[in-house]
């Protein structure tokens, strides 16, 4: 069971403030429970306890943040079905799945417990000419300085533990905004990292309006500013000064079926069906487009119209549910318009049917023409098209052929083919024999084009984290 009230984070401390953030179950659309809800004055108190807090937490060492990390590896381990249950009544995820974003959530913190010890720097051979003998050079990096994280609703968790994981074991004090519409998440890690001794003012999380959360990108005492989110991303980088600004913004992510796929179909099927539908579409890299050769792709549509077809929608409770809600009823509206949109442009709809307030089937959409919003745009929803191509240069382009550029699919038997598919796919990154959905939570994760800049994952956010510092030294007498 959830709590009635729960507090927002300043400076290490809760925080009950008088004004309340209703947080709604999306599959009841009944209020789940309440969070406090900071306001400008107290943002701004965050901020500046961040900006002081610099100095102690570049002086924790990096035992102590390691140690901190494993704690909370360990606590996490122990409200394994807390979290999960959070999840599943903020954000509509399917029990299963927000199970499995709970092991990530722990993963991700001890991929960071491991790396704290690990932040390090080298040496440079500075003797390249008579002018420089007897000079030795070494770099270390140093924290970056205070950070401000906003992140969405989609992976209440995970995709706060890739911002605030690696700012602890890089030395960096931050203030977190998480989304409006799942708070807990956040706020559920927050509790576990003030039963530690991090330095005062070393973390916040503060549920606030974006109003109020602009402090968090025009204050020139922020450092660097992470982002994930959508496109207004952009409008944020615009705003944000000097400071260091990373983002994550989504996409439209292609998975192709070469016309030898190296698998068997119905393992691919089973692949594809899982990285287009997994919690309900809201995923930056689920299936959204699937390129299948000529060859087979009657075979393949025959296969994955029934496994969706067969997908069970209902209560994200339940472990047989892989259906749950999205999140609202202006983003089920805007889905079901695309797909309606689609077909009276000429798609054929495969699977699916009409949505039901925020319960929008699983849909298979065929031969989906390429000005529809439903091609062009992210779906974020449970919605995947089929497409057919007779050349494999001709399917790299068509997945090129696109505004967003995060992870892209390839199965294939041809060694060339994957080759030239790392070599010229638009993409942050190229997964090949698997859907694009796949992330492992210490690889490079970010994307291209409109999908953003900068990478995540563990090592990657502590490098953006941290900037390093030259020593030079003359040795005596040279």
């Amino acid at each position: 069971m959830l709590k009635k009230r729960y507090p927002y984070y300043l400076a290490n401390q809760p925080v009950q403030a008088n004004a309340d953030l209703d947080v709604l179950d999306p599959y009841t659309g009944k209020r789940a429970t309440r969070v406090a809800l900071a306001d400008a004055a107290a943002v701004r108190k965050a901020i500046v306890a961040a900006h002081k807090a610099r100095g102690a937490m570049a002086a924790f060492t990096p035992d102590q943040r390691r140690d901190v990390l494993e704690h909370c590896v360990r606590r996490f381990d122990v409200m394994r079905e807390e979290l999960a249950l959070a999840l599943c009544i903020e954000a509509g995820k399917p029990i299963k799945d927000a199970r499995g974003e709970v092991e990530r959530l722990i993963d991700t913190f001890r991929i960071a417990a491991g790396e704290a010890t690990r932040v390090g720097g080298e040496v440079l051979n500075l003797e390249l000419s008579a002018r420089t003998r007897g000079y030795r050079g070494f770099t270390k990096r140093v924290p970056i300085g205070a950070c401000a994280f906003i992140t969405p609703f989609n992976f209440p968790l995970n995709l706060v533990a890739h911002k605030v994981a690696p700012a602890i074991a890089a030395g960096c004090p931050f203030v977190l905004k998480p989304a409006a519409k799942t708070p807990l998440g956040a706020l559920l890690i927050a509790q576990v990292l003030a039963e530690t001794d991090l330095p005062r003012g070393a973390f916040s999380v503060m549920p606030c309006s974006n109003e109020d959360a602009s402090q968090l990108v025009t204050d020139e005492r922020i450092a660097l500013l992470s982002f994930t989110g959508g496109l207004v991303g952009w409008d944020l980088k615009a705003k944000a000064g000097r400071k260091k600004v990373t983002l994550e913004l989504g996409g439209n992510a292609a998975c192709i079926v070469d016309a030898d796929p190296g698998a068997p179909l119905d393992h691919v099927v089973e692949r594809l069906v899982f990285g287009a539908y997994y919690q309900s579409g809201q995923s930056c890299i689920s299936v959204q487009r699937i390129l299948v050769h000529a060859d087979i792709h009657d075979r393949l549509r025959r296969k994955l119209k029934a496994a969706v077809a067969a997908l069970r929608m209902g209560d994200p409770r339940d472990a047989r549910t892989v259906i749950g809600p999205v999140i609202d009823d202006a983003s089920a509206a805007r889905i079901a318009q695309w797909i309606d949109a689609a077909r009276k442009a000429g798609a054929r709809r495969l699977a699916g049917g009409p949505r039901e307030g925020r319960m929008v089937p699983a849909t298979l959409l065929d031969r989906v023409p390429r000005d529809t919003d439903v091609y062009r745009r992210e779906v974020f929803g449970p919605v995947a098209l089929l497409e057919p191509f007779d050349d494999f240069d001709a399917a790299l382009d068509a997945v090129n052929d696109s505004d967003f550029g995060l992870q892209a699919g390839v199965f294939t038997a041809s060694l060339e083919h994957a080759m030239r598919a790392w070599d010229r796919l638009e993409v942050g990154g190229v997964v090949v024999g698997d859907v694009p959905s796949f992330r492992v939570d210490n690889m490079p994760y970010g994307g291209v084009k409109q999908s953003g800049l900068g990478r995540e994952g563990v090592r990657s956010a502590i490098e953006d984290m941290t900037e390093p510092r030259l020593l030079v030294v003359r040795t005596p007498g040279a």
